[in-house]
């Protein structure tokens, strides 16, 4: 049974940065971040497995990356916006990956991160 916890969030000022974490991150595995804001629907972030993908409104900003050894997923964001504000959810399948959250079956809880 695969279970995720993110740790991370916060609130921090526009152009600030935050890193949010996600563990444990499989092998053979896709990991993703996807967030939600209220009122909107839930939007694939980035995701990692044989290479990198990024959603068009965090490319350049946002870095996505894993530690083997520590088993753990990183979302490095940078220049943040208040239309970065969402819960962020960590998520992952099997095999490759995707920015559709339908294709995800296995989720976190969320963190929540906040922009002003």
């Amino acid at each position: 049974h695969v279970q995720l916890v993110e740790s991370g969030g916060g609130s921090v000022q526009a152009g600030g940065s935050l890193r949010l974490s996600c563990e444990p991150a499989y092998s053979r595995y896709c990991m993703a971040w996807f967030r939600q804001a209220p009122g909107k629907e839930r939007e694939g972030v980035a995701a990692i497995f044989d290479r990198t993908y990024y959603a068009d409104s965090v490319k350049g900003r946002f870095i996505i990356s894993e530690d083997d050894s520590k088993k753990t997923v990183f979302l490095r964001m940078n220049s943040l916006r208040p239309e970065d504000t969402a819960e962020y959810f960590c998520a992952a399948r099997l095999g490759s990956c995707s920015l559709l959250g339908a294709n995800y079956p296995y989720w976190g809880q969320g963190t929540q991160v906040t922009v002003s």
